[in-house]
C-alpha cells in the first residue's frame, strides 16, 4: 500500500488536494472517483515523514487537534450529510483530505469503528481529548432523532463563536503580556550590563550620591550578585502555582479572584455568560435532557465558581424548582440574565431564549474587550514610562549635579 498526493475537483467545482492510500496510480484514481473527486493529478507520496507511511511518527511528535481542525470538520462533515452522502463516505473522505495528521488518524480509525458497527456518537467516544462531552451527546441527539446533518451544523456554529471568544480574550491578553515581558527584559538588562557601567563612573567623583541614584545602584549590586537565586525562585513560585492550581480550593479561589479583577474580571464574566448561554442553547434545542445539558454545562464551564452556579441550577430543577433562582444567588450571573432565564421557562421556549442571550452578551463581549485593551494600553506606557524613565533620570541626577557645581 502507498500513498499519493492528489489534486482534483469536486462535484461542484471546488479544488480539493490531499492523500489517499492505494496499492497504486490507477486504484488511487479509482478510490478518487468514488469519493466524487475528478483527479487532475496524482503521485506517489516520498516523504519519510508521512503519517500516512508504514513508519508512523511518533505521538510527541504529532500536533495536536486545535479548535480550528475541529470547526472545520465539523462543517465539512455537516455539508457531506445534508448533501445525501452515507456516513462511512464523509469520513473516508474528510480523514483523506484533512490536514492535521492526529485528526486524520483519529478519523481512520472512527471510520473503521463505524463500518464494525459502532454509532457514530460511540465511536467519538474514543477519542475524548478531541470530541468532548458536549460534542459526543449531540451527535448522539442527533443520530436518535435522525437529524445528524441539523445538528453538525449547530456544533459547527457552536465552536465557530466558541473560537471567536477565545481569539478575541486571546488577541486583547498577547500584547500587555509581550509589551511587559519585554520591559521586564529591559529593565534587568539596564541593572545587570548599563547600571554598573555608571557606578563605575560615579565612583571617580567622589561625592555621595543622590538618594534615587544610590538605591538603582544598590537594587543593580542585589539582583547581580542574586540573579541566580531569583531566577530560581522564580521558576519554584511558576512550579508551585501549578502545583496550587491542581487543588480543588486552590483553583476555587484562583477563578474567584478573576471573576472580581478590576478589569479583566468583568471580561471573563461576560464570556462565562455567553459560553454557558450558548452551550445550553445548542443542547436544548437538540433535544438533549435540561438535567443532562446541565450537567455537561458545568463540566465544561471553564470556572469552578460558574460551575457550583450551573451544577446549583441542576438541583434546583431536580427538586421542581426554577432555573433563575439559583443563577441569582450565585452572583456570577447577572440579574437581566437571570429574569430573561426566567421568561423563557415561563413560556416553555428556554433554547431560544439562550440563543438570544449569547447573542447579546457575543457584543457584550466584543465591548468588554476593546474596553479592557483602552484601559491597559495608557497604564502600560504609564507603567513604563515611571520605571524606565525613572531609572534613566535617577542614573543622570549625578552628571547634571555635577554640571550644576562646576557651572
Amino acid at each position: 500500500m502507498a500513498v499519493f498526493a492528489y489534486e482534483g475537483k469536486t462535484s461542484s467545482g471546488e479544488v480539493r488536494k490531499g492523500k489517499v492510500d492505494a496499492a497504486d496510480a490507477s486504484a488511487a484514481r479509482n478510490k478518487l472517483r468514488e469519493m466524487r473527486i475528478t483527479p487532475s493529478s496524482v503521485v506517489e507520496s516520498k516523504s519519510a515523514l508521512d503519517v500516512n507511511l508504514n513508519i508512523p511518527l511518533p505521538a510527541f511528535l504529532k500536533p495536536g487537534v486545535k479548535l480550528r481542525d475541529l470547526v472545520i470538520f465539523s462543517r465539512q462533515f455537516a455539508t457531506m450529510i445534508d448533501s445525501g452522502l452515507p456516513l462511512v463516505q464523509c469520513l473516508e473522505i474528510l480523514s483523506a483530505q484533512c490536514e492535521n495528521p492526529t485528526l486524520r488518524d483519529q478519523l481512520k480509525v472512527i471510520k473503521e469503528k463505524v463500518e464494525s458497527g459502532n454509532t457514530f456518537a460511540e465511536a467519538l467516544k474514543t477519542y475524548p481529548a478531541t470530541f468532548d462531552d458536549l460534542y459526543v451527546n449531540l451527535v448522539a441527539a442527533g443520530e436518535v432523532g435522525g437529524m445528524l446533518d441539523t445538528i453538525m451544523n449547530r456544533l459547527a456554529a457552536y465552536l465557530e463563536k466558541n473560537q471567536k471568544l477565545i481569539r478575541q480574550v486571546k488577541g486583547a491578553m498577547t500584547y500587555p503580556i509581550i509589551v511587559l515581558f519585554v520591559a521586564f527584559v529591559v529593565i534587568a538588562l539596564l541593572l545587570t550590563k548599563v547600571v554598573p557601567q555608571f557606578e563605575d563612573m560615579f565612583a571617580d567623583f567622589g561625592a555621595a550620591l543622590p538618594a534615587p541614584t544610590q538605591f538603582v545602584v544598590d537594587l543593580s549590586k542585589w539582583m547581580t550578585a542574586n540573579i541566580g537565586y531569583i531566577i530560581v525562585g522564580m521558576v519554584a513560585a511558576g512550579v508551585a502555582l501549578r502545583f496550587v492550581l491542581k487543588t480543588e480550593r486552590g483553583t476555587w479561589v484562583f477563578h474567584a479572584m478573576l471573576l472580581k479583577l478590576p478589569v479583566f474580571g468583568d471580561v471573563v464574566t461576560k464570556v462565562a455568560v455567553a459560553r454557558f448561554c450558548r452551550t445550553l442553547s445548542t443542547m436544548l434545542s437538540s433535544g438533549v435532557p435540561i438535567l443532562e445539558a446541565l450537567d455537561i454545562c458545568s463540566r465544561t464551564a471553564g470556572n469552578k465558581v460558574v460551575e457550583k452556579a450551573i451544577v446549583g441550577a441542576a438541583r434546583s430543577i431536580s427538586e421542581g424548582r426554577t432555573i433563575a433562582e439559583p443563577l441569582l444567588e450565585s452572583g456570577v450571573f447577572p440579574r437581566m440574565v437571570c429574569q430573561m432565564v426566567g421568561v423563557g421557562e415561563a413560556t416553555g421556549a428556554l433554547d431560544v431564549m439562550l440563543g438570544k442571550i449569547a447573542d447579546f452578551y457575543d457584543e457584550e463581549v466584543d465591548q468588554a474587550v476593546e474596553a479592557m485593551t483602552s484601559a491597559l494600553e495608557p497604564m502600560i506606557m504609564a507603567f513604563l514610562g515611571i520605571v524606565v524613565g525613572g531609572l534613566v533620570i535617577a542614573m543622570y541626577m549625578p552628571i547634571f549635579e555635577m554640571a550644576g557645581n562646576v557651572g
